[in-house]
């Protein structure tokens, strides 16, 4: 009787310690699940609900009107819309080529280049510097008349350049151009940071035999780069989708909506149009097609991807 009382008494004792951890760890974690419901998930509901909604937040919730799935039966119908729509998909295609670029550059220079250090900080400047400032130099090197690189083509017997960010064939390639050059500073960081995690003895065992260097990049360097690619891939990916900044100062979604964006069009929808409902509905389309691409990428991950 005193051994199953003396046994009853050690569990009340272990539950109390393990209580005691349970709501430590739920301290610790409570901040991080504070700020994922406050600033993630909450506008997550707020944007599904107003997409179903015609409101004008200056109007005050009294004159919301629920109108069902009208905006985004409008939105497939919008030719903006599509346009920016479509734009998303063809910058696209700036994170692959920056991904190569970053990639040959960064072994270059973890390999052949005296003063890395040096090569960094210049590849890694237009990463840090001010958009506004990145997108006034543009302006003025790709002016249609008096720009730099126009007078630069006539010199050399173009005799007539292209009018790039106000030429609606050539405007979105500006866009997509200027985008590389200022990430791949960036993925070149990570990609020497994943370089230099390469253990040497898959290299020298290599050497001993008798592999070429292009046998050592294909089966060694890209193989266990593998994870660091998929880690820029996606973010890149989702950050092309999320691109505003040198839309809105260099060319503000011209000429003719051929460099414009679904974020640009959200945020002219909801802040200059005044019309939340409409632009909540773009948002959550947005956010489905993000997610369909990053759940594509997970799928594809398990067959190149190795740990």
């Amino acid at each position: 009787m005193n051994g199953q009382s003396q046994s009853q008494t050690k569990k009340r004792r272990l539950s109390k310690v393990q209580l005691r951890e349970d709501l430590a760890g739920y301290a610790f974690v409570a901040p991080i699940l504070i700020g994922l419901g406050v600033l993630t998930l909450f506008p997550i509901i707020a944007s599904l609900f107003l997409s179903l909604t015609d409101w004008n937040f200056v109007a005050g919730f009294a004159k919301m009107k629920f109108i069902g799935i009208d905006n985004f039966s409008k939105l497939f119908h919008d030719e903006i819309f599509l346009k920016s729509l479509k734009n998303n998909f063809i910058l696209i295609f700036v994170v692959p080529i920056t991904l190569i670029v970053s990639l040959i550059l960064s072994i270059l220079i973890d390999k052949k280049v005296f003063f890395k250090d040096v090569f960094k900080v210049v590849y890694f400047v237009p990463y840090i510097s001010s958009v506004v400032a990145v997108a006034i130099v543009f302006q003025v090197l790709f002016h249609p008349t008096f720009g730099p690189v126009n007078e630069m083509l006539k010199a050399v017997g173009v005799a007539d350049p292209p009018k790039w960010i106000a030429d609606t064939d050539w405007a979105l390639y500006c866009v997509m151009g200027i985008m590389i050059w200022i990430n791949i500073g960036y993925n070149m960081i990570i990609y020497m940071a994943g370089l230099q995690s390469i253990p040497k003895d898959l290299y020298e065992a290599a050497d001993i035999d008798g592999a070429s260097s292009w046998v050592k990049l294909r089966k060694i360097t890209f193989p266990m780069l593998s994870s660091t690619s998929f880690f820029l891939l996606v973010t890149g990916i989702i950050g092309s989708f999320k691109v505003f900044d040198i839309i809105a100062v260099l060319t503000k979604g011209g000429p003719a909506y051929s460099t414009n964006v679904v974020v640009y069009y959200l945020y002219d929808t909801a802040f200059v149009n005044l019309n939340s409902g409409y632009a909540s509905a773009m948002a959550i389309v947005l956010l489905v097609c993000i997610l369909l691409i990053t759940l594509i990428q997970w799928y594809g991950e398990k067959k190149w991807v190795n740990y």
